[in-house]
């Protein structure tokens, strides 16, 4: 049996959020070196600021500037910072209630080990040389002791009083890109191994449950209607039969094809699962459901390219109706 295979993945993408007045007038305080909480109804002030009341649901604008100096009301070390953390040493996820706020913020503290941070702790808002309106406009915070003031107690607040606040400045930011990203180790297991080492050879195989008999491509290891393993492999196509499809109409970044272009469910021959392929050597307005394609390689290819026409008659509907 050949090793199951295994590769290290990353799933990556920007995600772009509007933002409105109460986020707004935060993040661009921060590029200023401001900053901000709302004041609820019941006399809270709360950092980071929220549009509306957790408690009562109403929207809250009564915007209030606090302290760029705080108190650490929880913490946590971390001793190996992953890539697009704040910092790259060794450091501490802090909560910190800014001076004049009830509730904490959560940012990364600089300190030289876990025996240098603890609950209670004074610090301060270590800015970004460069900001551009984004929560990382905060670097980090540090620690931080007035001549003669120790730690605060659990109510302290520094004698900071927040004070009212217009939340307006000069270029408001209005919305931000906010980078999203996975690393894993994916694993396919033994059924979809054996999928990708028949690929590699041009072949596509599936599998073939001993109860209800139906063949599964690309095979899960496990019928999923029935629920028991599958182990006898079966060859499957090379030709096959467009079921479902779509029309492209916008260009994805980084692939190298022209729109429009037709992406489809495709039943091959023997199998009892539709598959994902491109149609390709045909006007993307004259493919149609029924038609018969088969499997274009490229030189070297671990999995077909496209399917293209076959040139024989279209598939009867109820060959094929029960695999939409």
């Amino acid at each position: 049996m050949p090793e199951v295979l295994k590769a290290p993945l990353v799933l990556e993408f920007p995600f772009t959020r509007s933002l409105g007045p109460v986020q707004s007038a935060f993040l661009t305080g921060l590029r200023e070196r401001v900053v901000l909480g709302v004041k609820t109804g019941d006399g809270r002030t709360l950092v980071p600021p929220v549009e509306y009341d957790p408690v009562t649901a109403e929207e809250i604008r009564d915007l209030v500037e606090v302290g760029a100096t705080g108190t650490v009301t929880t913490w946590a070390w971390n001793h190996e910072p992953r890539r697009g953390q704040p910092l790259g040493t060794p450091f501490a996820w802090v909560l910190v209630r800014l001076d004049g706020a009830d509730t904490a913020l959560l940012h990364a503290l600089d300190a030289p080990g876990p025996d240098a941070v603890r609950t209670g702790m004074r610090v301060r808002v270590r800015w970004a040389e460069e900001r551009a309106g984004a929560i990382t406009d905060i670097a980090c915070f540090e620690p931080y002791e007035d001549e003669g003031e120790g730690d605060a107690d659990s109510d302290g607040d520094g004698g900071h009083q927040p004070a009212a606040h217009t939340g307006e400045f000069e270029d408001m930011v209005t919305g931000i890109v906010a980078p999203a990203r996975l690393d894993y180790v994916y694993s396919p297991g033994r059924a979809q191994t054996d999928y990708i080492h028949a690929l590699s050879e041009q072949r596509t195989v599936g599998e073939r449950c001993p109860s209800c008999r139906k063949v599964y491509v690309p095979p899960r290891g496990a019928c999923p209607t029935c629920g028991v393993a599958t182990v006898e492999q079966v060859e499957v196509g090379p030709r096959g039969t467009v079921t479902t499809f779509c029309i492209v109409n916008i260009k994805a970044k980084n692939l190298d094809i022209e729109v429009p272009y037709v992406y489809a469910h495709i039943a091959l021959d023997g199998a009892d699962l539709a598959l994902h392929g491109r149609i390709g050597g045909i006007p993307y307005d004259q493919v149609r459901m029924g038609l018969r394609v088969e499997a274009v390689w490229s030189e070297g290819g671990r999995y077909p390219d496209h399917y293209r026409p076959t040139g024989e008659p279209d598939a009867d509907y109820d060959v094929y109706k029960e695999l939409l």
